[in-house]
């Protein structure tokens, strides 16, 4: 996010001071984290996509400092989601028993080597 000038002011530069920026940041994370916290990886990306999450940031943190230009450039997964193989091949399109019979046979079948 980048700062923008405040209403009738005439400087060209316009920073916030070190304790606003702090507030802004912990207020950036709290906003992230209430969106993400109850949602699948599907949802997450959905929401990303259009900058939604970004637009809230924005008109929250405007009454702390002006901001303009706030965009999310990097997602990052702290905690390792629970393995169910069953969803995962739900979301790609195939069904377990669907990849066997694709893979031409049973799994796990020994192969010989050249």
């Amino acid at each position: 996010a980048f700062t923008k000038n405040q209403r009738d002011s005439h400087r060209e530069t316009a920073y916030a001071q070190h304790q606003q920026v702090k507030t802004i940041r912990r207020k950036m994370i709290e906003i992230i984290q209430k969106e993400i916290v109850g949602c699948d990886l599907k949802q997450v990306v959905n929401k990303l996509i259009p900058d939604s999450i970004a637009k809230d940031i924005e008109k929250y943190c405007s009454y702390i400092y002006p901001l303009t230009d706030v965009y999310i450039r990097k997602v990052k997964v702290v905690k390792k989601p629970k393995h169910d193989l069953g969803r995962l091949l739900d979301m790609h399109g195939e069904s377990g028993s669907a990849a066997v019979a694709a893979a031409g046979g049973e799994a796990g079948q020994t192969i010989s080597r050249p």
